[in-house]
């Protein structure tokens, strides 16, 4: 990772948040297909250049999307996983949905859970977002403790709400808002 500390939107102690860029889709694509076998069947990041080029090209062009890499200090900025804001509405409901996965050489080491505590921090401060959703399929015990480890709550069901390999899956909407008590800053998720 560059001293440079200005190319990331925030620092923590063991992780950074930096945008996509067009060079790193190597990088991101070879982490996700090793990771295949942990995001299967919630989550299909872009294994491929293509795939990757289309999925940045989305969240530059969309203003309603930002996306964040969320890359380890320790090793040069290696990317451990990643989080985006979907669904952005500004005006009185200033809210966002998160998309996000860790990748394998990262689970369960709390790089994630950091870099979300970042996004929460930007989200809720810079941003002037009120309100951030996670929709999470309820057999995913990890996302589900992710989300309840930064002060998400429960706040219902919707069976059949997202269209996930080839079916309508039922998802649980956790929720967090701006005031919400949430680990301090640098505390593992």
């Amino acid at each position: 990772m560059p001293d440079d500390h200005d190319a990331y939107v925030a620092v923590g102690p063991r992780v950074a948040l930096r945008p996509f860029t067009a060079d790193d889709a190597g990088e991101f694509t070879a982490a996700a297909r090793a990771s295949r076998a942990l995001h299967r069947p919630w989550l299909f990041p872009p294994q491929t250049a293509e795939d990757y080029a289309a999925y940045r090209r989305n969240l530059d062009k969309d203003p309603a999307r930002l996306g964040f890499l969320v890359c380890e200090r320790a090793t040069e900025g290696r990317i451990a996983g990643f989080v985006n804001i979907n669904n952005i509405v500004r005006g009185t409901f200033l809210s966002g949905a998160l998309g996000y996965g860790a990748f394998a050489h990262a689970a369960g080491r709390g790089l994630l859970g950091e870099g979300l505590g970042l996004v929460l921090r930007h989200a809720f401060g810079p941003l002037g977002l009120h309100r951030l959703e996670a929709n999470i399929q309820p057999g995913n015990a990890a996302s589900r403790a992710l989300v309840m480890r930064a002060g998400f709550r429960l706040e219902g069901f919707s069976p059949a709400m997202l269209f996930i390999d080839g079916a309508w899956r039922d998802h649980e909407r956790w929720a967090i808002t701006a005031e919400a008590p949430r680990p301090a800053a640098g505390q593992r998720l």
